[in-house]
């Protein structure tokens, strides 16, 4: 898991070092992106089947029972996850501090679950980042002084993914990614409707955060907010997975 991280993150300071290499905000193209992450989930689909026996099951959270799907299926099924749940950390990096702040309590109940499942070694991981980001956000919360960019953002994205899979519980995510998934449905509904209705917009800005941010919210309220949000849909899943 530590190894698909780090290869998200050097794919997010690539994009960033062509950014300021080329002073302007177009790193790699969307293609390549695109590209580079495929590939990144196809080798660490091929890692975990070649070398720890990937389980093809999925576990339905709450309700305890498990489908038994066909190895290809789920190979996609992992890849539309593992790509999906990447970028939906990424997007959530537009405000100072609110990838951060969110990204806290998602690690903290990583920690909890990764220690009720005796998965001790797969908890450090959590633990440590959730100490890492606290410290981190002495300094990126608003006004911002240091910025995650691209490098910061797809790797905690490839740690919530990859946690989510050591644990062998992906479709967690849905609750404990919560605010990530609501940031990719407004980028996704906006741009949808935009091209539907030739022009019109559902929110002021998309992803959500803008749009608060249009509606008056300062960043410090949003930030506030959304983690809020985000640790009571995480101490949901805790209590509802124990």
């Amino acid at each position: 898991s530590n190894w698909f991280s780090l290869c998200f993150g050097f794919v997010g300071f690539l994009d960033d070092f062509f950014k300021i290499k080329h002073k302007q905000n177009m790193g790699l193209t969307s293609m390549q992106k695109f590209l580079l992450q495929l590939a990144v989930c196809a080798i660490y689909l091929y890692l975990m089947w070649k070398f720890q026996g990937m389980s093809t099951d999925l576990v339905i959270p709450f309700v305890g029972s498990v489908i038994h799907i066909n190895t290809i299926v789920y190979i996609f099924f992992a890849m539309f996850v593992m790509f999906g749940c990447v970028n939906a950390v990424n997007l959530t990096d537009g405000v100072d501090g609110l990838c951060g702040s969110v990204t806290i309590p998602v690690m903290v109940f990583f920690t909890a679950a990764a220690v009720l499942k005796g998965r001790y070694d797969v908890a450090l991981v959590p633990a440590a980042l959730a100490g890492g980001l606290i410290a981190y956000l002495v300094y990126n919360w608003h006004p911002a002084k240091v910025f995650m960019g691209d490098t910061g953002s797809l790797f905690l994205g490839g740690v919530v993914c990859a946690l989510a899979f050591a644990l062998e519980m992906p479709l967690i995510l849905l609750l404990v990614g919560l605010v990530y998934i609501v940031e990719t449905l407004s980028v996704i509904l906006q741009v949808g409707y935009f091209k539907l209705t030739h022009g019109k917009r559902i929110f002021k800005m998309a992803p959500i955060h803008h749009h608060f941010e249009k509606c008056g919210w300062g960043e410090n309220k949003i930030v506030l907010v959304f983690s809020l949000v985000e640790l009571a849909f995480c101490a949901l899943a805790f209590i509802l997975t124990r």
